[in-house]
């Protein structure tokens, strides 16, 4: 069977797509080989020479590859996804109620970064800790979906994790300057 012909509703499921299995904990080389061999198969240069169909089926795939890989291979947004897939809505835009424990350390991130921003052993600290904090979350998601199945629970530290991206994000920002 040729992927090219094949319909574009059969792989509404990224997992099926590149065919390894739906869960949270995923080994990254086999998602990388499955993204190689797809694209292999869809690519839109191998199908220059066939028909206006196959051509726009050809885009359409590789396209669609490509949104996949990009939401699997990001722990957050394979999270997102899992739950997505499971009837939980993560209400990113409209849920920002967040643990009082949680904003505490937030805050406290925000205020440290403010202090040793001309520190970099310090700055280096501050990172390591936020790291820590995040693979634990990671695990916690891991463990809600692929243990618990609860996409609840996932979808809730999944929304703290976006919460502490952000902060890494003006942490390393802050490390490089």
């Amino acid at each position: 069977m040729s992927a090219v012909v094949a319909s574009l509703s059969e792989f509404d499921d990224y997992f099926a797509l590149f065919q390894i299995k739906p869960q949270f904990k995923i080994d990254r080389q086999a998602l990388e080989s499955a993204y190689l061999t797809v694209q292999k198969q869809v690519h839109p240069d191998l199908h220059a020479g066939g028909s206006d169909a196959e051509k726009r089926v050809s885009m359409q795939m590789a396209t669609l590859a490509n949104a996949a890989y990009r939401t699997l291979i990001h722990p957050i947004q394979r999270g997102l996804y899992l739950c997505a897939k499971h009837g939980i809505d993560p209400q990113l835009e409209t849920n920002t109620a967040m643990p009082a424990s949680f904003l505490m350390q937030q805050m406290e991130w925000r205020e440290t970064l403010v202090d040793v921003r001309h520190d970099p052993q310090a700055l280096d600290q501050l990172y390591a800790e936020v790291e820590k904090t995040q693979k634990d979350i990671l695990l916690e998601v891991e463990n809600a979906i692929d243990t618990s199945k609860d996409y609840e629970l996932a979808a809730q530290k999944l929304r703290a994790l976006l919460f502490i991206d952000k902060f890494s994000q003006e942490l390393e920002d802050a490390i490089a300057a």
